[in-house]
């Protein structure tokens, strides 16, 4: 347990913020399934809509510090390979 006013704080915060995480995080999960599904099915339209929708998750992510810049690189790197594979 925090023993200081700004430990106490400072845990509030870290709650708040891994809950909006978790949401940030399923919500980017899901858009990744529906896209393999997309892409499994063959289906070049949707799985265009959904990866572009993807893509942008990504970056809000990124852009609020939820994933890495990096790990988002590559998770849109392999996502945009298997929209636009031959």
């Amino acid at each position: 347990m925090a023993n200081t006013k700004s430990a106490i704080k400072a845990a509030r915060k870290a709650t708040r913020a891994a809950s909006r995480n978790r949401g940030i995080k399923t919500a980017l999960k899901t858009l990744h399934k529906r896209l393999e599904a997309a892409i499994a099915a063959k289906d070049a339209a949707a799985a265009k809509t959904v990866g572009v929708a993807y893509v942008t998750a990504m970056d809000r992510a990124v852009k609020s510090g939820v994933v890495h810049r990096n790990a988002a690189n590559r998770a849109k790197a392999h996502a945009s390979a298997s929209i636009f594979a031959k």
